[in-house]
């Protein structure tokens, strides 16, 4: 299987087919000049991170440790090794791409290339970035910043964001007609909010946020630009749709024929024939599950789909405001629901709340739901609940660790209750948390 990482629980994650939800890391951004005639202390005055990235310092400051990484870097064999920045560029991270519909030069910045920390020098990537960039600011240029890929135990400090802003003065920003930032996450906006009054308002108008790789074409000679693989899946393996095609095939099957299944979700399947199916998944095909006579190799596909992602469909950045829902009064619960989901990027979710329709359908109908009056549809999923006998609570033990984990680390016993209790709630309460929240081009089971 193939959208962006951060080692999952238990070691190794493999990359998911369809779809990486981005994560967010840190971006650099130069610091202002000031005006002419003025006497001002040219030092970048220090940034206090709020409790988020003090959170992310702390592991990067540990991630030194570690001896594991998602997949090595990338290496770029054909460059000499005889460049003066041969250890920082073989890794492929900074490149030139080109030009764009203008003839202006482009550079990329791809963070998925960075290997961990304590295997890369960031003074080093610092020297190198200027030393690329001192080749073309004397005439007009772009940068493609692609942030996927940037985790803890890769990203640079914020200490070398200070210094960063230090380096990159006006000969950096004075001819830079664009930054594009591809993929931008929650965590992008802390951190503009962060350095934002460091930076001129000129400036911050040459930022141009792209949630699509698609959207690059409009600015850009989009064949040049050396995309790495791993950023294409996040978006473009699901042909311009916003619901993974593996996610749809599997719900839309299950929906048609899986419904009335005693434990659905609960059983395993042939591990070879999983390989099999996600095999075709990573080629861009599509799979007829009829082939297979065995409805829950559907089933383990979505839940292995869901597993497998870089970043949990939940994001990282949930994950402690999700462990505190059973410190929440019983009664609003569901609002505090509500306002985490609410706070997601917008591809997760409308891609959660495809999933948790879905699940919503599945479940086993409470009384209350018997008593309410129904449409066609949801009595028709009612009937057919009651024979598949899975509950919002049992639906929410399948799936709970498969939409959120830590960062780092395995998931705790102690988290557990919170995590399916948070699912559990999403399920139950499908139409209170999502039907305030409506995406363009949104679709539903």
């Amino acid at each position: 299987m193939a959208d962006v990482p951060a080692l999952p629980p238990g070691g190794r994650r493999r990359p998911a087919f369809g779809l990486r939800p981005s994560s967010g890391r840190p971006q650099v951004r130069p610091a202002p000049r000031p005006a002419a005639g003025r006497q001002e202390d040219l030092r970048c005055p220090p940034v206090v991170p709020p409790p988020e990235l003090q959170k992310d310092e702390t592991e990067d400051a540990q991630s030194g440790q570690e001896k594991t990484f998602m997949s090595p870097p990338f290496e770029d064999t054909e460059l000499n090794i005889n460049h003066p920045y041969y250890d920082v560029a073989r890794h492929g991270i900074i490149q030139l791409a080109g030009d764009d519909n203008f003839g202006r030069k482009v550079i990329t910045f791809s963070c998925c290339r960075m290997p961990p920390s304590h295997q890369l020098n960031h003074t080093r990537l610092l020297e190198y970035l200027k030393y690329t960039l001192d080749h073309y600011v004397e005439n007009d240029y772009m940068v493609v910043y692609f942030h996927y890929g940037l985790k803890s135990l890769n990203k640079p400090s914020l200490k070398w964001l200070q210094t960063a802003y230090k380096e990159f003065d006006r000969k950096y920003k004075k001819n830079l007609k664009a930054l594009y930032v591809v993929h931008p996450t929650n965590f992008i906006k802390i951190l503009w909010n962060i350095f934002k009054p460091l930076t001129s308002h000129k400036f911050g108008k040459k930022i141009i946020y792209l949630k699509y790789l698609s959207d690059l074409r409009e600015h850009l000679k989009y064949d040049q630009l050396n995309i790495p693989q791993e950023v294409i899946h996040i978006k473009d393996k699901n042909k311009g749709e916003l619901i993974p095609p593996v996610m749809k095939e599997t719900v839309s099957y299950l929906k048609r024929k899986g419904l009335q299944v005693e434990g659905l979700f609960r059983r395993s399947a042939s591990v070879q024939t999983i390989k099999d199916v996600q095999k075709l998944y990573n080629q861009g095909k599509s799979v007829n599950f009829d082939y297979y006579h065995d409805i829950h190799i559907p089933a383990v596909i979505l839940k292995t789909f869901l597993r497998e992602l870089p970043q949990p469909l939940l994001t990282f950045e949930c994950y402690d405001h999700i462990l505190g829902i059973t410190s929440v009064e019983s009664s609003l619960r569901v609002t505090r629901c509500k306002q985490i989901i609410h706070g997601l990027p917008e591809h997760n979710y409308v891609v959660l709340k495809y999933l948790i329709c879905f699940l919503h359908m599945c479940r086993w109908p409470l009384v209350r739901d018997l008593q309410a009056p129904l449409d066609s549809q949801r009595t028709e999923v009612s009937r057919e609940s009651i024979y598949n006998r899975m509950t919002a609570s049992s639906l929410a033990c399948v799936f709970g660790l498969n939409l959120i984990w830590p960062s780092k680390g395995t998931v705790s016993l102690s988290a557990l209750v919170p995590l399916n209790l948070f699912t559990e709630l999403l399920i139950d309460f499908y139409m209170n948390i999502f039907n305030s929240r409506t995406v363009p081009g949104e679709i539903l089971p």
